[in-house]
């Protein structure tokens, strides 16, 4: 099945810089601040050891500061003697990075703060300063990319049909905050708008690849950047160009309008924490092929089976999949929210 309610893990992986970081067996709700950090710039270099006339073994304990505290300009960091004393202060605000063995300090001016937020609801199951994984029970859908930070708000939709596209017009300011769900296509216009107006993130069935780098530009690779707030969250459920979400797929988000929900980007999956109940489940998940009108993605509901080698224009033979509307190459074909 494509929608799936059990135990779902996310796991967040941690920026440099951190400061502060839930703990194992921490209880979390989606949306909760489980780590803080800070972002430095290069480190000024500052003799300290020589300036005291200490040796640089002896430096540690003449500090006033630990490593990895946090300065303002002009903080006494070390000091010897009392009637004629020698001192080292900070000369810009940031923070003690590093000791070096002769005796030297780093200093790392901060460049700007972060926070990661947690994106389901349950218990911190691992815990370091590289990452933090939470585990809890959640509906889940798997999509095929995300991009942009983690998002957290309740679901809105904003078409009327499964392969209707988001119409800019359609977006406005009293969905900030908000998740939309696009349809089968959203393109450049329609993203930057609801980024624009507030919009917490925006689900579609695909999203045209010259969309994508309208809007992040070369580079698509910041999704899950807690730093990255100037960029639209997107989650491509099928794939790009465009694509009709199944009915199966898009049926149960009528039930589940207004529901709480999070996008987690880095696994490109929809959280969604509403009750077991709230909806029923196909028993059986369309496949999804792609399809060679101009690379669109479109959903096979009916019988399919493999039906042997067949010669297609591309290729001089393949393994193809029979369908009502003919043979598709094998390797064009997958279960929807399978292996990416």
């Amino acid at each position: 099945m494509s929608w799936r309610y059990g135990d779902q893990q996310a796991v967040h992986a941690l920026p440099l810089g951190v400061s502060q970081y839930a703990r194992a067996g921490q209880a979390v709700r989606a949306g909760d601040v489980i780590a803080t950090g800070t972002t430095y710039g290069s480190p000024v270099r500052l003799a300290a050891a020589r300036k005291l006339g200490v040796a640089p073994l002896d430096l540690d304990r003449v500090m006033r500061v630990a490593p990895g505290a946090e300065l303002e300009h002009g903080a006494i960091i070390a000091r010897t003697g009392r009637r004629f004393a020698r001192a080292v202060s900070a000369p810009i605000d940031g923070r003690l990075a590093h000791v070096r063995a002769d005796g030297d300090l780093e200093i790392a001016p901060v460049v700007g703060r972060w926070s990661v937020r947690a994106m389901l609801d349950g218990i911190v199951s691992e815990s370091t300063e590289a990452s933090i994984a939470i585990e809890g029970r959640a509906w889940m859908l798997q999509g095929i990319a995300g991009y942009g930070p983690d998002a957290i708000g309740e679901l809105a939709l904003a078409v009327d049909g499964a392969g209707d596209e988001l119409a800019p017009l359609r977006v406005d300011v009293r969905q900030r905050g908000r998740i939309l769900i696009g349809g089968g296509r959203s393109g450049a216009e329609a993203i930057t708008r609801a980024h624009a107006c507030g919009v917490a993130a925006v689900v579609a069935g695909a999203v045209p690849a010259a969309g994508l780098r309208v809007v992040y530009g070369d580079s698509v690779s910041a999704h899950g950047d807690p730093s990255r707030d100037d960029v639209p969250t997107v989650l491509c459920l099928l794939g790009f160009g465009s694509a009709a979400v199944p009915v199966s797929i898009f049926a149960p988000f009528a039930a589940l309008d207004g529901a709480r929900a999070a996008v987690h980007t880095a696994s490109a999956r929809l959280f969604v924490f509403a009750s077991e109940t709230a909806f029923r489940v196909e028993a059986h998940a369309p496949s999804l092929a792609l399809v060679a009108d101009w690379g669109a993605v479109r959903p096979v509901d009916g019988p399919a089976a493999l039906s042997g080698d067949v010669a297609f224009p591309s290729e001089i033979s393949a393994p193809a999949v029979g369908t009502p509307d003919g043979p598709i190459p094998a390797a064009n074909v997958i279960a929807f929210g399978g292996p990416r």
